[in-house]
């Protein structure tokens, strides 16, 4: 059986143009009957078994604008007699759906309209089968559709907008930055995917690479101060840039960065400015400013002062920020010496760029000429301060030393001194206020003050308020004018088996005074303590002295303390002493010579009571003292019950004015109720603690009756009153029932008149001063309080 392969490709032929391409291995093939002989790549021979039938691949445009299907190819086996006994079967990619194959004739079309960028080439596979029993006649075959490119893809670039700098004054051919643009077309076939750079915008500044897209400076010698950021347009055209290509365009930004190739230039070669005396240290006088056409790093200025007769007067430092030379004062200015500075600045770029040196120098100079202002300046003294001495003795009005102050001004006005009270507050000094002089005005003590600080100022006549100020020091001398006295208080023992020359204190002195070549002391006894003395002194030299004992066989039987006078002498001149007394107690020591006693009482008073019972009798005594004082203050605070309460009553009242009482505000009183007459009691009879509101009939006469025993009761009660240590310290109101008989005045009481309170006017009362206030507010504002 001979084995047929027909392929048959319809699809635009001429359009291709290359019939080697539509059939790359076909034509390589020979058919032979019983085998296909073939050669490979490598031009060796190959065998393999005959088939039915074999294929190898179609070819199919893409982007089909027809009407109808595109046709693809068509498939035929030699067992195809013609009959219409076999079918083709298609199976794979698009199978059906995008491939439809004509069953009886084997014709493959394309249902849509493809794209390569999509999908490249499509695997299908085809059979033929019998109609009848449905079994392939032939083994299934494997082919592929593939997908021709054609130009319908424009070239992109990666970023519509590049951003890139190159510096200034570059060489000519320097790579500013790349672009690239891709083309989604077959790169394999044609020239569809091949792009080509070139520029549309920007020069003649820059250039581009055709083939590598390479953006490269095209003119020397560009300068940023004349022109910052240049925008390039470059075109990316595919078709190797022949006509009918398509293309794409992208902007370049680019911005020359700056260089250090122009020199700091001032604006003016000559600056002036003016500034008072008075101008302190370091204070700003002026700026100056040497422009720079660069910027950043490369426009950095630092400013000196190179020349002029105002280099140690003035100093200069460059603020940063804006890069302006700042002219400050480096020392006091002063008008009278000198009025006029000049001073010589250089400004000159901190980096500097050695490719263009030549272009320098980069510096520049320029001078300022600063005129010193006349301002009224207070008083200057001689010296920034002044340390005097005087000796603590001297009397007052003693010369210490004197200050001077001038005028600095040319007017040279007079000053007056004087001394700073808040730094003199005790007013131990006084100044003269025409010379300065400083003398003494109240007496000095070293070892009190050694030291004193005072401040005098100086004032101008003319203009009081220039005043200035200098401190003084005045260091008060020593004088040998305190006598040494024991360094402490020393506690001395002395055993009762002592023997004679030992030594039982040692003892040291002090002295406030202050000599220049230290203390030396003198210890001795005094002479009139030298005969038969128990004790002596021995002086070690050393500012010390040994205290030892001259006999033994002390007792305390005989005698339990001894007073040791101590001469202590200094060596100032003159020379100053005093005597300090050593008590020294006799003591019961053991063998070694440590005290165990020094308790006299015991032997003294061997039979009498021992302390513990002295302290119980004193602690006794002073109990039974706490109990009656006690006792005592109960009974002064013991008071008796007050018969009247209320401030309404109006009973009258024997009042008892034994002793003080404690004034208007005082109503307490005692009861003597039992005055009462039991007869005078009647039930009908009205309360006499209230102020009655009816009248009271026409005043009955009170029957005669024996008052004897009122009178007694009342003595009787007087005299207790008048004796009674406990009465109390205030006015006693003591209320009697009822009057006597006799009387040629008749009653004085209100009660029982045929007159009621309404009739009675008390308003002469407030006009008895204040001791009446008292009755004029009960009397006088109840009568308000009716009114109303």
């Amino acid at each position: 059986m001979r084995t047929c392969l027909l392929i048959v490709l319809w699809a635009c032929l001429s359009q291709l143009g290359d019939a080697k391409a539509l059939f790359e291995r076909t034509t390589d093939v020979v058919v032979k009957e019983g085998m296909v002989v073939g050669r490979g790549d490598d031009g060796w021979a190959l065998k393999r078994s005959k088939r039915g039938w074999m294929w190898n691949q179609f070819f199919l445009l893409e982007e089909y604008t027809g009407s109808d299907y595109q046709y693809v190819g068509k498939l035929h086996s030699d067992q195809d007699k013609g009959d219409g006994t076999l079918k083709y079967v298609l199976s794979g990619d698009g199978a059906g759906s995008l491939f439809l194959i004509d069953e009886n004739s084997g014709d493959i079309h394309a249902t849509k309209r493809l794209d390569r960028e999509e999908k490249a080439y499509y695997t299908l596979r085809a059979q033929a089968v019998n109609k009848r029993t449905g079994r392939p006649v032939e083994p299934e075959s494997q082919f592929v559709i593939k997908i021709h490119d054609i130009n319908d893809n424009e070239p992109k670039f990666t970023k519509d907008t590049y951003i890139a700098s190159v510096p200034e004054m570059s060489d000519v051919g320097t790579p500013v930055v790349q672009v690239t643009a891709t083309d989604d077309d077959d790169a394999t076939y044609g020239n569809s995917a091949r792009v080509v750079y070139s520029i549309l915008q920007g020069q003649p500044y820059f250039s581009v690479e055709p083939d590598t897209g390479i953006i490269r400076t095209a003119l020397a010698n560009m300068n940023r101060e004349n022109k910052e950021k240049y925008q390039v347009v470059i075109q990316a055209k595919d078709m190797a840039g022949q006509i009918g290509g398509l293309s794409g365009t992208a902007t370049v930004n680019i911005t020359l960065t700056d260089v250090n190739d122009n020199p700091p230039r001032f604006p003016q070669g000559t600056y002036q400015f003016s500034t008072p005396e008075s101008t302190e240290v370091g204070s700003p006088v002026g700026r100056i400013k040497a422009n720079d056409a660069d910027v950043g790093e490369n426009a950095e200025v630092k400013y000196n002062i190179i020349g002029g007769d105002g280099v140690d007067m003035f100093d200069i430092m460059t603020d940063k920020d804006i890069q302006e030379g700042v002219i400050t004062v480096k020392r006091p200015l002063d008008y009278e010496r000198k009025k006029i500075y000049t001073i010589k600045v250089q400004a000159e770029n901190t980096h500097l760029d050695p490719r263009f040196l030549l272009l320098g120098p980069f510096k520049d100079t320029a001078t300022v000429k600063i005129t010193v202002e006349d301002v009224d300046e207070p008083p200057v003294f001689e010296r920034a301060s002044y340390i005097m001495e005087v000796k603590e003795d001297a009397s007052i009005g003693t010369l210490i030393g004197s200050v001077i102050a001038a005028d600095p001004d040319a007017t040279k006005s007079l000053v007056r001194y004087s001394i700073d009270r808040l730094t003199d507050l005790d007013r131990m000094f006084n100044i003269h206020s025409g010379n300065g002089s400083i003398v003494t005005f109240k007496h000095l003590d070293r070892e009190s003050f050694p030291w004193h600080n005072i401040t005098v100022t100086a004032t101008e006549i003319n203009n009081p308020k220039q005043v200035g100020r200098v401190p003084v020091y005045i260091r008060i001398l020593d004088i040998n004018d305190n006598a040494p006295e024991f360094a402490t208080f020393y506690e001395t023992f002395v055993c009762e088996n002592a023997k004679a020359g030992q030594r039982i204190q040692t003892v040291s002195a002090v002295d406030n005074d202050d000599p220049i070549g230290g203390h030396r002391f003198f210890f001795s006894l005094p002479a009139e303590a030298s005969v038969n003395a128990n004790f002596t002194v021995r002086d070690n030299k050393d500012n010390t002295a040994g205290i030892l004992t001259r006999r033994s066989g002390f007792s305390r039987l005989e005698r339990s303390t001894y007073l040791v006078p101590v001469v202590i002498s200094d060596g100032g001149y003159p020379m100053q002493s005093s005597t300090s007394t050593l008590t020294i107690l006799v003591c019961t020591c053991d063998r070694e010579g440590n005290m165990q006693s020094c308790n006299a009482e015991p032997l003294i008073l061997p039979a009498g009571l021992s302390t513990g019972a002295l302290i119980a009798i004193l602690l006794c005594i002073i109990i039974l003292l706490i109990i009656v004082m006690l006792f005592a203050a109960l009974r002064r605070q013991k008071k008796k019950e007050p018969l009247i309460i209320s401030k309404e009553d109006v009973r009258d009242n024997i009042v008892s004015y034994n002793d003080e009482g404690g004034g208007e505000e005082d109503t307490q009183a005692f009861d003597i109720g039992t005055l009462r007459n039991p007869e005078a009691i009647d039930d009908n009879k009205l309360r006499r603690d209230i102020i009655p509101e009816t009248l009271f009939p026409s005043r009955r006469t009170a029957p005669t009756r024996d008052n004897a025993d009122v009178r007694d009761f009342i003595n009787q009660r007087l005299q207790e009153n008048d004796t009674d240590p406990t009465a109390p310290p205030y006015d006693s109101l003591a209320t009697y029932a009822y009057e006597g008989n006799g009387s040629i005045a008749e009653s004085l009481s209100s009660l029982e008149s045929a007159t009621t309170e309404g009739d009675q006017d008390y308003n002469y009362l407030s006009e008895w001063g204040p001791r009446f206030k008292k009755l004029a507010d009960m009397y006088g504002g109840e009568d308000s309080d009716k009114d109303s």
